[in-house]
C-alpha cells in the first residue's frame, strides 16, 4: 500500500493535446503560432497573473472520476500512458523470442491483464509469507525475515539503499533511511484535525480489511496493535523539514559499533543476510534505529509479527485479488479525492513503466521520440549554461573568488537529454501466466540491480526516470541534469513553437533544474558532487540570509481555506523556480524575437514569455490530494510557482505595467533576488 500510495501521488503525468503528442515524429508540420486565449481580463496581471492566464481553463477544466488532477505538470502522462498502452497493447498480443524486450514487457503487461487468474489465486501467492511470519520464534528469527523480505520489494522496519558517499562521491555506500510507517508522513499520527482524523480512520479500516481478507481473527484490534507501533516509531522520525538538513542526516557508522548500540537489530548478520558487505553505514536518522533497536527488545514478538503480516500484505494489496485492491483503494481515495479507480489497463500501463521502464522506454523512443527536439533541447541547455554563467559574473553579493568555484561547477555538470546511452537491462524470466511472480521477481532484480553497484564507482551512464515520463530532475551527488524524452513536448516545448514560448516552457525547466545547483541544499555540494563549503563565509552567510527571505515569503502564501504553504519545506524548489525564470528570459533576450517587439496574438515577446510560463503550470486538483500535497511535498502548489517567482521579477512588471496597489505588487527592494 505504501508503494501504491506513493506511486499516486507522485507518477502523474502531463496532460496536453493528443494533436500534439502525435506528431512528435511530423517533420512536415507547419509553424503556427500558439494562441493564448482564455485570457481573463477582469483579473490583472498583477494582482494574480496564475488566474489571469488560466482561469478560464481552470473553470471549465473537468478531473475525471479516476484521476486526482487534470493540466500541465505531472498530469501530462495521463496521455503519455495511452502512446505506452498502445505499445503494450501491441507487443502483447505478438509473438516475440524469449528474453526479448518486446516478450517481456508485452507478456508482463498481458500478465497482469489476466485478472480472471488473479482473482481465482485468492490468498494463495501470499500465504508462504505469513506462514513464514508465524514459524518466527524470536527477535534474531524475526530481523532475518525482515532482510530476506527486502530484497524481494518487502520493506518494512529498515530501508537500506545505495547511492555515492556524500563525503566521497566517486564511491557508492550503504545508506540507511527512517521507515515503518503507512501513513504518508510522522505528522499524520499527531495531528487531529477532522482531515486528518480521517485519513487516520481510513487508515485503520483498511488495516482491518487486510486481516480479514486473509482470514485473521480480531482485524480491528490487529490494526489497533499495527497503528501503535507505527506511531511510536513515528515519534523517532525526524520532520520532511529536518530531512532537508544535508549534513545532519549523514551519520557514516562503523559496523561494529552498530553491534555493540544496537544488538537487537543485529546489524552484522542483517548485513550478511541483504548481501552488503561492508564495515561502515550512513544511518541517515539514527534516532529511528535506536528507537526501533528499543522498541525490538520493549514490544511482544507476537505484536511484531501482526505488524509484520499487516506490512507484508500491504507491500502485495494491488498484485493480489480483487478485494484487496478494493480496499487499498478505499483508503486511498480518503488521501487523493479520487473517486473511482483507474482501469486495469491504465493500472498496468504504470506497474510496466515503474518496474521495467528502460526496456519499454526503448520501445517509446523508436515509435515516438524526434531526435530534432533532442539537438534543439542540447543547444538551449547550452546557451542557459553561458546565460547562468553572466548572472553569475553580475552577482552583487558574491566575491570573485566565490564566482570562480561557482562557476567551474556550472561547468562541470553532466547533461542528459531524451534517453539514456546506456540501456538498463533486467536479468528476469517473465510469464505471461504468472503476475504476482513477474512482480516480485522484477523487485529482486531492482534490489540486486543496486547492490550491484555497491562499492563500485557510481554509474554515471544510470538514469533515474524513465523516458516516457514528464519530468525533469538534477542530482547533486553526480552534477547532472536529465530531460527525458517526455518533458520535450507541448506546452514544454513545441519545434514549430516562436522561442518566447518555447523559453517560457521548456527554457524556466533548464533554468529551475541548473538553480538546483546552486539552491539551499545544491550549495554544499561541490562540483564532484562531494558536500564540501567551496564559498567564504561572507557569501555563504549572505546566501543563507536570501535563501531565508524565499522560506519567509512563502511561508505568508495560502491555497485552500487559508492553508499555508511550508517555506522551509519548498524552499529548494521555489529557489529554483526565481531562478529559473530570471536565466530563461536573460537567454530569451539573446534571440531575434527576444530583441523585437513584434506581436503575436497581440501580445508582445516578453508577454508571450510569461503567458508560457503561466500555460505549464496550468493544473486543477482535488482538494483532499492538494492537501496532503501541500504537507507532503517539497513543490508549491502550481498557482505560487508562477505568482511567487513573478512577483520577485522586475521584467514581468514592465510586460505587464504591475502598479503599486496591486496585490502582487512588490517593491524593488522588497523583491528577492538570488541567481
Amino acid at each position: 500500500m505504501k508503494q501504491i500510495l506513493y506511486l499516486f501521488i507522485f507518477s502523474f503525468v502531463f496532460v496536453s493535446c493528443k494533436k500534439d503528442i502525435e506528431t512528435n515524429k511530423d517533420d512536415t508540420k507547419t509553424p503556427e503560432p500558439v494562441v493564448f486565449d482564455g485570457i481573463s481580463e477582469s483579473i490583472k496581471p498583477g494582482d494574480d497573473f496564475f488566474n489571469h492566464v488560466n482561469k478560464t481553463w481552470y473553470d471549465n477544466a473537468v478531473i475525471a472520476d479516476d484521476q486526482v488532477g487534470v493540466g500541465a505538470y505531472r498530469f501530462l502522462n495521463i496521455p503519455q500512458q495511452e502512446l505506452l498502452k498502445n505499445i503494450l497493447e501491441e507487443v502483447s498480443k505478438g509473438t516475440h523470442e524469449k528474453g526479448s524486450i518486446e516478450q517481456k514487457v508485452g507478456d508482463f503487461y498481458a500478465s497482469g491483464m489476466d485478472t480472471l487468474s488473479i482473482n481465482n489465486r485468492g490468498i494463495e501467492p501470499i500465504k508462504p509469507i505469513l506462514e513464514r511470519i508465524d514459524a518466527i520464534n524470536d527477535v534474531p528469527s524475526m530481523m532475518q525475515f525482515v532482510a530476506t523480505q527486502l530484497k524481494f520489494g518487502d520493506y518494512s522496519i529498515i530501508s537500506p539503499y545505495i547511492s555515492p558517499d556524500q563525503e566521497n562521491s566517486s564511491i557508492n555506500i550503504l545508506h540507511f533511511s527512517q521507515t515503518g510507517l503507512g501513513l504518508p508522513d510522522r505528522d499524520y499520527y499527531f495531528k487531529d484535525d477532522i482531515s486528518v482524523v480521517n485519513i487516520q480512520e481510513a487508515y485503520k479500516t483498511y488495516l482491518t480489511s487486510m486481516f480479514e481478507l486473509v482470514g485473521e481473527d480480531n482485524g480491528k484490534e490487529r490494526a489497533e496493535i499495527v497503528y501503535a507501533i507505527e506511531k511510536e516509531l513515528a515519534q523517532s522520525h525526524k520532520t520532511r523539514i529536518e530531512r532537508r538538513s544535508i549534513k545532519d542526516n549523514y551519520n557514516k557508522l562503523a559496523v561494529a559499533d552498530l553491534n555493540e548500540n544496537q544488538k537487537n537489530i543485529g546489524w552484522s548478520e542483517m548485513l550478511e543476510t541483504i548481501g552488503a558487505k561492508v564495515d561502515s553505514v550512513d544511518v541517515r536518522q539514527t534516532a529511528y534505529y535506536e528507537t526501533l533497536d528499543k522498541m525490538l527488545g520493549d514490544i511482544p514478538l507476537e505484536y511484531w509479527k501482526i505488524y509484520l503480516k499487516a506490512n507484508s500484505i500491504a507491500s502485495h494489496d494491488n498484485i493480489l485479488s480483487k478485494p484487496f485492491q478494493d480496499a487499498a483503494f478505499e483508503y486511498s481515495k480518503v488521501l487523493s479525492g479520487q473517486s473511482v479507480q483507474q482501469s486495469r489497463s491504465k493500472q498496468m500501463v504504470r506497474r510496466v513503466d515503474g518496474q521495467i521502464g528502460f526496456a519499454l522506454g526503448q520501445l517509446y523512443v523508436k515509435r515516438y521520440f524526434n531526435e530534432d527536439a533532442k539537438k534543439r533541447a542540447l543547444d538551449l541547455v547550452n546557451n542557459f549554461q553561458k546565460t547562468l554563467e553572466k548572472r553569475i559574473d553580475n552577482l552583487d553579493w558574491m566575491s570573485d573568488s566565490t564566482k570562480v568555484k561557482a562557476k567551474d561547477k556550472l561547468y562541470a555538470i553532466n547533461k542528459k537529454i531524451g534517453y539514456p546511452d546506456v540501456w538498463r537491462t533486467y536479468n528476469v524470466t517473465i510469464e505471461r501466466d504468472k503476475f504476482f511472480e513477474n512482480v516480485v521477481a522484477l523487485r529482486n532484480d531492482a534490489y540486486q540491480y543496486e547492490l550491484n553497484q555497491l562499492n563500485k564507482a557510481p554509474n554515471r551512464d544510470e538514469w533515474h526516470t524513465t523516458p516516457s515520463t514528464v519530468t525533469a530532475y538534477y542530482n547533486p551527488s553526480l552534477n547532472e541534469i536529465v530531460f527525458p524524452a517526455g518533458i520535450l513536448q507541448a506546452p514544454y516545448f513545441d519545434l514549430y513553437a516562436d522561442d518566447a514560448v518555447n523559453y517560457g516552457g521548456i527554457g524556466m525547466v533548464i533554468g529551475h533544474e541548473f538553480t538546483h545547483a546552486f539552491d539551499d541544499q545544491g550549495a554544499q555540494y561541490d562540483k564532484n558532487g562531494n558536500v564540501t563549503n567551496w564559498w567564504t563565509d561572507e557569501d555563504y552567510k549572505k546566501f543563507k540570509a536570501k535563501t531565508q527571505q524565499i522560506v519567509e515569503q512563502y511561508d505568508a502564501f495560502t491555497v485552500l481555506d487559508g492553508v499555508h504553504l511550508k517555506g522551509a519545506l519548498t524552499v529548494g524548489e521555489n529557489t529554483a523556480d526565481n531562478g529559473g525564470i530570471a536565466i530563461a528570459f536573460d537567454a530569451f533576450k539573446m534571440t531575434e524575437q527576444g530583441q523585437g517587439n513584434t506581436k503575436i496574438g497581440g501580445f508582445t515577446p516578453n508577454q508571450r514569455f510569461f503567458l508560457s510560463i503561466a500555460r505549464i503550470w496550468r493544473v486543477k486538483t482535488r482538494e483532499a490530494f492538494l492537501r496532503n500535497y501541500v504537507e507532503t511535498d517539497p513543490h508549491s502548489p502550481p498557482i505560487w510557482r508562477v505568482n511567487g517567482p513573478l512577483m520577485n521579477f522586475t521584467p514581468f512588471y514592465d510586460a505587464f505595467n504591475v502598479q503599486p496597489g496591486e496585490a502582487n505588487y512588490r517593491t524593488e527592494e522588497e523583491r528577492i533576488k538570488i541567481w
